[in-house]
């Protein structure tokens, strides 16, 4: 996959699709404070509107949500900010500043406990670790499964390794973010929820020096694999993704995940993933249900431990069941 220069980092054209997105997305571990989170903006000029989702993972098997919308009918890359969330681009491919002072409810994964409302306020800042790598999607319509993703899930798209600095306080108690890593992406073009028949995104970082990202993604046109891995100081793409779940009893949520991804130079990299708990995030349009399962996810690689994240979006038939058997 090629590396993108910094352009890329600020609003494309947009064009005439009502469900044309450009949309900017983090997340962040740190497992010495068991924190951390993931975070979305997106902006949808045609449909009037930008919104924003932060869930903040707080330590054992809470999830503190955030979750707001503004009305927008013109792109913009400088005014990202939403219900007290606001991401702050400091440097072009390099820096980024996330901060954030809103009403949250406080989710019990487990549902062990009941929701409970905490002020949630942070200030984080992404310091890249990697080149921004993707593709930016112009001047090309694909064919089969490229080119009907194109139509669901966005037309350009990037994603970059980093490391975080900063501090996450919820209800009144801060975490100094001590060793968090991630990734963020940025996607631009059409995004449709209920579009893709499933996909399996993932993203994860083993230290400073290895971090790897991508999705298989299932459309009528068949099965799509993209992704990267930066390891010795260079970037492969991955050719494709063999994935090998382990479910919890109820059928539907990954408790562990086997990976085997296949690079442009014909390494596979088999990796293990412990789902450490999983934050599902619903999505209902155009009389479809759509169930997008965030897994925070202890890596194991080549004997080294990493984190991030294994994320499984599933469209769900009458009863609940995904529409595509998990693997």
């Amino acid at each position: 996959m090629p590396i993108l220069g910094a352009r890329h980092d600020f609003a494309h054209p947009v064009e005439a699709d009502t469900a044309w997105s450009e949309s900017y997305y983090f997340n962040a571990y740190d497992p010495v404070t068991d924190t951390g989170f993931f975070t979305r903006i997106g902006i949808r000029p045609n449909e009037g509107t930008m919104d924003v989702g932060l869930s903040v993972w707080l330590p054992g098997t809470e999830l503190a949500v955030v979750r707001g919308v503004r009305p927008q009918r013109e792109m913009t890359d400088s005014d990202l900010a939403v219900a007290g969330m606001r991401y702050e681009r400091l440097a072009p491919m390099e820096r980024w500043r996330l901060g954030c002072e809103a009403e949250a409810i406080v989710l019990d994964l487990r549902a062990a406990r009941a929701p409970r409302p905490a002020r949630v306020v942070m200030d984080a800042t992404f310091r890249a670790l990697t080149p921004a790598i993707g593709s930016d999607g112009q001047g090309r319509s694909g064919t089969g499964a490229s080119a009907e993703t194109r139509q669901h899930v966005g037309k350009g798209h990037l994603e970059q390794a980093g490391r975080w600095s900063g501090w996450i306080e919820a209800g009144g108690v801060r975490y100094e973010l001590a060793r968090a890593r991630g990734n963020r992406d940025k996607s631009w073009g059409p995004r449709r929820w209920g579009g893709p028949r499933m996909w399996r995104w993932f993203s994860i970082n083993v230290g400073d020096d290895v971090h790897l990202g991508g999705i298989r993604i299932a459309t009528d046109a068949g099965d799509l694999h993209r992704g990267w891995i930066w390891r010795d100081g260079a970037v492969a793409s991955i050719r494709s993704w063999d994935v090998r779940t382990e479910l919890e009893p109820d059928g539907l949520t990954h408790r562990v995940t086997h990976v085997r991804a296949t690079d442009s130079n014909g390494r596979v990299h088999a990796l293990r993933g412990d789902v450490l708990r999983v934050a599902g995030v619903p999505h209902e349009a155009g009389g479809r249900r759509t169930i997008l399962n965030e897994g925070l996810t202890r890596w194991t690689y080549e004997g080294r431990e990493g984190f991030g994240i294994a994320e499984y979006l599933h469209q769900l038939d009458a009863q609940g069941c995904p529409v595509v058997p998990i693997e």
